[in-house]
């Protein structure tokens, strides 16, 4: 098994796809700024996110609503340079709701949003696990 997609599920389609090309810097994996749906790309080749409007899915899951009740996801992005891409990424417009700040004695840590509300974290390992 592997991991194909990190779903976002969003009302705001198109402030969460400039959000995440324009101030994140992720790659469309082709264009679709109008939605219904969009894939991203990684630096590394890993799994992508993407993204799609919350009422074409809640036709096909009623439960869902067409709003989100509290947080549903969390987007996790590894960077290199925390405090670099912290200071490029206010540059384009977003606005840091926690950090950069230590999350752990091998990890720092900084938090933002997308238009949606979705909370992204990037994390810069400091040293990796088993390391010695």
């Amino acid at each position: 098994m592997e991991l194909a997609q990190v779903r976002l599920l969003v009302t705001d389609f198109r402030g969460c796809y400039r959000f995440y090309r324009d101030v994140l810097g992720l790659q469309p994996q082709f264009e679709a700024p109008d939605g219904p749906y969009a894939k991203f790309s990684c630096d590394s080749g890993s799994a992508g996110i993407a993204l799609q409007e919350r009422d074409g899915m809640a036709e096909v899951l009623a439960e869902l609503g067409t709003a989100p009740d509290g947080y549903r996801s969390l987007v996790v992005l590894r960077v290199d340079d925390l405090d670099g891409y912290c200071a490029q990424l206010t540059r384009r417009g977003a606005v840091l709701v926690n950090g950069p700040a230590p999350m752990t004695d091998r990890m720092r840590v900084a938090h933002l949003k997308d238009p949606d509300g979705n909370i992204v974290e990037l994390q810069q390992w400091l040293e990796l696990r088993g390391a010695v």
